[in-house]
């Protein structure tokens, strides 16, 4: 799907023999021709090795029947990647700019895979439908200041994506990946937990990056399965999610006392759950939230 076109001094270039992918010289190259220069704002770090984003499609399990959706394609290298690869890919970008040379890149240098290429223009939260197939599999580098939120409102949105792989910060890729009983165990790891199987899948490293990033970054693998057996919602579960890790050096007892009114309705809703009220929320999985969850007192009657 193209956008305007850029002008012909910048269009970009067919590769001049072998690899189709952006290494160093080419991303530098790209960002020049079109004025880009990344932003702390939106996160933009660019994958500058070919290696790398390969490694990125081989940890995500993608197949050439995948119809896969990436969130923040920046210049392109991940996207070229994906596109070696998936049967179709559609790309999710809020940089005006790079949407819209984006499709032009792909052309250059890759024309046989350009028609199986979407660009969808928007900020990735604000995104509710896709052209193309239903996407089967979610791999992105996400940006880093937000990339929780981005995969939670993805992954809630698009039922249809059974294997995700992302790319974050260390520290929120361990916490994804963590269990209960961890230290940095809490909302984004029972929320993720809600939708699927998580895993750590790897580290890279900082020089893979333009500009490099003052963090190091991890790849986190989710597979999708069904949602905890519940009579609750999932807005019913997160919200004592929430109401946990709020305050989350309190017991539960008295982290959910606003969730349930007061400190003897939350006793009441863990006890109906079968789960010790002196506990704290990092201890608990997210089957034991749902529980919680579908125990909450009624409000008094007036």
């Amino acid at each position: 799907m193209s956008t305007t076109d850029p002008t012909p001094d910048s269009r970009p270039q067919p590769p001049a023999g072998g690899t189709p992918l952006l290494g160093s010289a080419d991303i530098r190259a790209l960002a020049d021709a079109f004025g880009v220069k990344p932003t702390k704002q939106r996160g933009q770090n660019f994958v500058i090795d070919g290696n790398t984003v390969r490694r990125i499609v081989r940890a995500g399990g993608v197949t050439g029947e995948d119809a896969v959706v990436e969130v923040g394609p920046g210049l392109g290298s991940l996207t070229l990647a994906l596109l070696e690869v998936a049967e179709h890919v559609t790309a999710v970008e809020i940089d005006p700019v790079l949407a819209r040379h984006l499709p032009d890149t792909v052309a250059a240098r890759m024309p046989e895979k350009a028609d199986a290429f979407d660009l969808v223009f928007s900020d990735a939260m604000e995104v509710t439908e896709l052209p193309g197939p239903a996407p089967t599999a979610l791999v992105a580098n996400l940006p880093y200041n937000v990339a929780v939120p981005v995969l939670l409102h993805m992954l809630a949105t698009f039922p249809s994506i059974e294997r995700t792989l992302v790319m974050v910060q260390s520290e929120v890729a361990d916490r994804l990946a963590a269990k209960p009983g961890n230290k940095v165990y809490g909302v984004p790891s029972v929320k993720a937990n809600w939708y699927a199987d998580v895993k750590r899948a790897g580290a890279i490293g900082r020089n893979v990056f333009w500009p490099a990033p003052n963090v190091d970054s991890g790849l986190v693998s989710l597979i999708r399965r069904e949602p905890p057996k519940t009579t609750a919602t999932r807005e019913e579960v997160f919200a004592v999610v929430d109401a946990a890790f709020a305050q989350r050096r309190k017991t539960l007892r008295a982290a959910l006392a606003g969730w349930a009114g007061s400190p003897a309705g939350a006793e009441q809703a863990l006890a109906a759950a079968g789960i010790d009220h002196k506990l704290r929320g990092e201890m608990l999985t997210v089957e034991q939230f749902a529980a919680i969850a579908e125990h909450k007192p009624a409000k008094d009657s007036e």
